[in-house]
């Protein structure tokens, strides 16, 4: 894992609200998390941090690949990267799907930020200090 004040290395964060990407990257900050952000699931495939992050917090609901598209290609391409999914739309069955698919977790929009955090923790094994 990097070397973050948490353990962890950088984070991507992929949601097409700039809004959101941005708070949660202030947040990151706060405890000592580097990220990197991208408005879109295809410009996150499509760009080096997929092999240079320890975790993705990725939005379900993204306009052309879905969140969980993106999910699906990052585990064909054999890569062991945990992945937070995020909804607005959440269900039991979801959940239990995206787990299946691969998700190390899924978070339901909004969250605060203990829930981020332990989502973090889950998903990656380093300790976030909140």
């Amino acid at each position: 894992m990097g070397d973050g004040a948490a353990g962890l290395g950088p984070v991507a964060i992929v949601d097409d609200d700039a809004s959101v990407r941005h708070a949660l990257q202030r947040l990151l900050a706060s405890v000592g998390i580097d990220s990197v952000t991208e408005s879109s699931g295809a410009a996150f495939l499509e760009s080096p941090e997929l092999h240079q992050v320890d975790c993705l917090i990725l939005d379900v609901h993204l306009p052309g690949l879905s969140g969980m598209d993106v999910l699906s290609r990052v585990r064909e391409a054999a890569t062991k990267l945990p992945v937070v999914l995020m909804t607005g739309r959440y269900d039991t069955d979801f959940a239990s799907e995206a787990i299946v698919a691969g998700a190390s977790a899924v978070l339901r929009k909004p969250f605060d930020e203990s829930g981020l955090f332990s989502a973090l923790e889950a998903a990656t094994g380093c300790t976030v200090a909140h």
